[in-house]
């Protein structure tokens, strides 16, 4: 058994309502699953609630690249076009390879907007604490 697997086992008697957590990442460590590599990304705390996924993009246009969120995943894919012939073409060093990127978003974080600037598409996410999860001090009677 994996030992990564056996700490999550271990933990889930202990935790509660984090079962889509544990179920999240059991998906991860099997032997069909891996991360994919391309497109090349950071993902960075720009603040104490935000956070930033910057995606590079070299030769994408908006009109190539899909952003979609539901159900807690971020997909990031590239949309394929029209092939038009490149005369002047000599050498095409600057992959336009068709990929699809998820991110697993928690769900107190809210995804605010998507700007694609020099090659890097930015994704803001902000995540949202309810009065209910703030600290507060209890009065004791």
């Amino acid at each position: 058994m994996n030992k990564a697997l056996s700490i999550f086992n271990q933990l889930r008697p202990v935790s509660i309502g984090f079962d889509n957590v544990f179920d999240h990442f059991e998906k991860m460590f099997d032997n069909e699953w891996s991360i994919p590599t391309y497109p090349p990304y950071n993902i960075t705390k720009v603040g104490p609630e935000e956070y930033c996924i910057e995606v590079a993009l070299a030769g994408y246009t908006k009109k190539n690249i899909a952003v979609e969120y539901a159900d807690g995943l971020l997909n990031i894919k590239s949309i394929k076009e029209d092939k038009k012939e490149k005369d002047d073409l000599i050498h095409q060093g600057i992959s336009k390879r068709y990929f699809s990127k998820t991110f697993t978003i928690a769900e107190d974080v809210e995804v605010k907007g998507a700007e694609l600037k020099d090659g890097l598409l930015k994704i803001s996410l902000n995540r949202i604490i309810p009065d209910s999860k703030k600290s507060r001090t209890i009065e004791i009677k």
